[in-house]
């Protein structure tokens, strides 16, 4: 199937493509899977009920990727999708995902993706997924991702989630389990404007012995649009976990952040921190005397701050 500018400036701002990749590959546009491929390590197939995706790596696979992303350009529709995706045991492998929504309609177009990641023994994952929306209507653009994530014994994995901008109302659930020597890391990156909302709801249990967990969370709310971050650690063994939480608050935006710690072994060793404020004027000073206007600087200051 042919796509147009549209589809490929959207594939472009959630999963980075320029052209159509070669090897793994499933995109999704308008709730139809029209290019799928596998690679001769990993495999992408149909789900159970014949509209979502099972991506399977292969054991032992080293240093390969598999682009996923969803496009929905028709106004109004209502994309829901459960995928699978397992990385073999002792395997390397990344996945790009994402979501980009273009909606220049009065209806409202969301999409909810719901995942199950398995990451086998000794395997490593590095995920990242983006969201992203436009459309100069009032139609909203929704997006609603879930995952629940096994972090198998001795594997590891980095998610970076991003929400780049014109997402009008977003829900991410997370819920993950690491067991013995596991880790996991989520990285969130989110800006919020205008009227838009943003919920983020973390829970992460630490399992088995040396299992270790970080959760980074940076976050930039403008206009009067509104976050709520929360993120649970819970300590089931000997273990590690930390929650780090930086927030700029501009105009009349709201942002409420709600770390846990919960320690059910006393060899458990968990901490957080959260820290919402404003813009330092230094930095606006500095970056003004080097010849930056002041709405140059802002900008300059958020892009860093969300880097």
């Amino acid at each position: 199937m042919q796509l147009n500018k549209l589809d490929m400036d959207l594939l472009e701002a959630v999963a980075d493509l320029k052209a159509i990749p070669q090897g793994a590959l499933n995109i999704r546009l308008n709730g139809t899977a029209v290019m799928r491929h596998s690679s001769p390590n990993i495999l992408v197939g149909p789900g159970p009920d014949g509209n979502g995706l099972v991506v399977e790596v292969k054991p032992g696979t080293q240093n390969e990727t598999v682009h996923v992303p969803v496009v929905l350009t028709q106004p109004g529709l209502q994309d829901k999708v459960h995928n699978t995706f397992i990385v073999g045991e002792n395997a390397e492998a990344t996945i790009i995902a994402g979501c980009g929504i273009h909606n220049a309609s009065h209806a409202e177009s969301r999409h909810d993706g719901i995942h199950e990641i398995i990451v086998r023994t000794g395997a490593r994952l590095k995920y990242i997924e983006k969201h992203y929306g436009q459309g100069d209507a009032v139609g909203r653009r929704v997006l609603n991702p879930s995952a629940v994530i096994t972090i198998e014994e001795g594997a590891s994995a980095e998610m970076e989630m991003v929400q780049i901008k014109g997402v009008d109302d977003t829900v991410r659930t997370t819920t993950a389990h690491v067991r013995a020597r596991g880790s996991l890391k989520i990285i969130e990156r989110l800006l919020t404007q205008g009227e838009q909302q943003a919920e983020s709801d973390i829970t992460i249990y630490l399992e088995g012995p040396g299992a270790s967990a970080q959760v980074v969370s940076r976050a930039v709310a403008q206009g009067s649009s509104y976050q709520l971050f929360k993120a649970v650690l819970v300590g089931q063994a000997a273990c590690m976990g930390h929650v780090e939480c930086d927030a700029i608050l501009m105009d009349k935006a709201r942002i409420r952040s709600v770390p846990e710690i919960q320690a059910e072994d006393a060899e458990a060793v968990l901490t957080h921190e959260a820290a919402i404020g404003k813009i330092a004027g230094e930095q606006l000073i500095k970056l003004m005397s080097l010849g930056l206007n002041e709405s140059e600087a802002v900008d300059t200051i958020l892009e860093g701050f969300l880097r």
